[in-house]
């Protein structure tokens, strides 16, 4: 092997990069691959992560392997590379034969110093790479490969028998955002157990962070753009369609605008990201397949139309903006429908506990009303202890009050709580919630019981919150959500320090919904059933009219009409006119005949979470005493489901019915309760009191 002694790592940096020195950690990075040593680097997006195995690919003996995730993004960086003056290629299924068997050739020829491949592509490579010297395998994109990152392909699974197979050959995974079980993951499915993590600092001054109510979304994104015309942007949406409105949208206002998505072809997409590249559209409206490696510095701002599924996402794709080190602008749109729909998203899928809180971590950066930055930050386990001055909050500021006391009690009852429960069970000890799940663990007796049980259960939850935003409190998504105490709740509860709570802003929009049916299969079977029959009419195999993969995308997604079936996968023009019509009805009546088939308790279940109804309103609408609503929610609650009852009886009145029960002669019967309180408490709380 050549050392480092032959090619200083100062001159290759010089030579090919035309950079006088490294961005924080590529040099220690660097050194330990040199060292022949496995390497996980975790760097920020505009940290220079590709330069931590481009630079050794090029003083190492043979070929630097580079697997990568996204095909089109592969051109461009073998393109800059070559414009360097080093010797690269890629290696995919995009390629013409000809091509293919050219590279293949130069790779067993030794001419090439790196070779990116997708992970679906390594397979065929097998042959060769046993017969050449491969001086590195650099795994790009890492939190691929685990199911607890954001952006999970089973393709990468593969990649764990690179070790069994060139044990000797060092291995670097990289990715920009990955959280503490994503990085323990990344280390066990590529067996590189003792690989040396470094974690390059997440902070991105430049950035300026701005989270926005989603009401008016175009009319504000026009208002931004007035003076940004000039500059690149991308804006960030989660369909197509609204990609594809949302450009129409721009370029009727004269912008030059282009929308990127997946129902493109690979053509389309890479003219659309050329024309990008090379500032001829400044604005790209995309879903978030744009932008993972793409090598643009000037991004000046980006922009969340919808709110994205977890932090580890948004902060990469906001980092895809002002790499340069000049200011950017970042804006989130933030809308309760946002929550509902991506909630949807998530239900059903086999890590839907852990996408879930992950959603609830990214809608409460939403909600944050302390300094963003302290938030993302913390989130990846930085802590920093001054507001930074960039973001919506800091420029202005809510209405802060005290909060050390709510702090010291809710950190007092993490610790005692062991750190094993999660935000739900805190909150409920603190409040002294006389629930049977508190009970039963004997949480009761511990001191901090009931010490916040003057704060409303959404006040206090808010609070916790904004402690998890500034860093006082962390999650453990992959442990049931648990909430453990930072360094900075030890100074809290120990050294005095102080701690500002902002006020809470009531709750302005509230959006109705459907909840989505719960027998997923169901729907499935009856399309199974219906594409069989139209297969038989037409003598063909039953693929022919949809694969699995359009019914369960049908399964999902419920379209209603026929705009939204033709955004199903593998739904295109023919089989929109031919197949439409057939598929809807079974659709609709399946979805019609659940809504109406809920039991009663369901439906006033149903009408107050997801409609936002009061129990009031419920009655009045469905024709019931308030007592049977009241009586619905018990029994939901006793079928399993979460519900907060503090918000209509208080502890007190709990307690003075249980007082109440001793004294009565026949306490099984409610009109003595009725009449023992001078008839001023309703039966519905009576029968509350009771159960709780």
């Amino acid at each position: 092997m050549e050392t480092t002694a032959q090619h200083p790592i100062q001159d290759l940096l010089k030579t090919h990069f035309g950079y006088e020195t490294f961005l924080p950690n590529q040099e220690e990075i660097i050194k330990n691959v040199f060292d022949q040593k496995d390497t996980i680097a975790i760097m920020p997006t505009g940290g220079g992560k590709s330069l931590c195995f481009q630079l050794p690919a090029l003083a190492l003996e043979g070929t630097t392997m580079v697997i990568s995730p996204l095909i089109a993004l592969m051109k461009d960086q073998v393109d800059a590379l070559k414009a360097n003056g080093i010797s690269a290629e890629f290696f995919n299924s995009s390629q013409p034969y000809e091509e293919q068997q050219q590279v293949l050739k130069n790779l067993q020829n030794g001419d090439l110093k790196l070779l990116y491949v997708a992970p679906e592509s390594l397979p065929q490579l097998n042959f060769i790479l046993n017969s050449i010297k491969v001086s590195l395998f650099a795994v790009d994109e890492a939190h691929c490969i685990s199911s607890w990152g954001h952006d999970f392909r089973p393709a990468y699974t593969q990649l764990k028998s690179l070790k069994e197979q060139f044990p000797n050959v060092p291995l670097i995974a990289l990715t920009a955002t990955a959280d503490r079980a994503t990085r323990e993951d990344i280390a066990t499915q590529l067996s590189i157990p003792e690989a040396k993590t470094f974690i390059a600092s997440f902070d991105r001054p430049n950035l300026y962070l701005d989270v926005r109510p989603g009401q008016n979304r175009n009319k504000q994104i026009l208002d931004f753009l007035k003076n940004h015309s000039d500059e690149s942007g991308i804006i960030y949406c989660l369909s197509r369609k609204s990609t594809e409105k949302l450009a129409a949208t721009l370029k009727t206002k004269g912008y030059k605008a282009e929308a990127y998505h997946a129902g493109l072809t690979s053509e389309e997409r890479n003219t659309v990201q050329d024309n990008f590249l090379n500032d001829r559209t400044p604005i790209i409206v995309a879903t978030i397949a744009f932008g993972m490696g793409i090598d643009k510095s000037n991004v000046r701002w980006v922009i969340h139309y919808n709110m994205p599924k977890n932090i580890d996402g948004y902060y990469q794709e906001i980092g895809r903006s002002g790499r340069d080190g000049l200011p950017a602008h970042t804006i989130l749109f933030y809308s309760f429908a946002d929550v509902i729909m991506l909630r949807k998203f998530a239900e059903g899928s086999e890590t839907e506990t852990y996408q879930l809180a992950k959603l609830e971590r990214m809608q409460q950066f939403a909600e944050a009303l302390s300094c963003r930055r302290k938030a993302l930050l913390g989130y990846f386990g930085e802590h920093i202890t001054e507001d930074c001055g960039n973001c919506d909050i800091c420029k202005t500021p809510p209405k802060y009050f005290d909060g050390t006391l709510i702090a010291q009690k809710v950190c007092s009852a993490v610790a005692r709580l062991q750190e094993q429960e999660a935000l739900g069970m805190v909150l409920d000890v603190l409040r002294g919630s006389q629930n049977a799940q508190v009970y039963d663990k004997g949480y009761q007796k511990i001191k901090t019981f009931g010490a916040a049980k003057d704060i409303s259960w959404r006040d206090l939850q808010q609070y916790v919150i904004q402690l998890l935003n500034q860093g006082v409190l962390q999650i453990y998504f992959h442990e049931n959500g648990r909430l453990l105490l930072t360094p900075l709740a030890k100074k809290v509860l120990f050294e005095g320090k102080k701690v500002r709570l902002a006020n809470i802003i009531k709750e302005v929009e509230k959006v109705k919904t459907e909840r989505a049916p719960r027998k997923r299969a169901e729907l499935f079977d009856k399309l199974r059933e219906l594409r069989l029959k139209l297969a038989q009419e037409i003598n063909k195999p039953a693929f022919v009219v949809f694969g699995d993969a359009s019914l369960e995308d049908m399964e999902f997604k419920k379209p209603r009409n026929r705009e939204e079936f033709a955004e199903v996968s593998g739904v295109g023009q023919a089989k929109l006119e031919k197949y439409a019509d057939d598929f809807l009805k079974v659709i609709n009546r399946h979805l019609d005949t659940l809504e109406n088939d809920l039991p009663t308790h369901e439906r006033s279940y149903k009408m107050f979470m997801e409609e936002n109804l009061s129990p009031s309103e419920i009655a009045e609408k469905r024709g019931l005493s308030e007592d049977s609503v009241y009586g619905h929610f018990i029994k939901m609650h006793q079928l399993g489901e979460a519900f907060d009852f503090s918000q209509f009886i208080s502890s007190e009145e709990i307690q003075q019915i249980k007082n109440a029960e001793k004294t009565l002669e026949n306490p099984e019967v409610l009109k003595p309760y009725f009449e023992y309180f001078e008839e001023k408490l309703p039966y519905w709380k009576i029968k509350l009191g009771l159960y709780l």
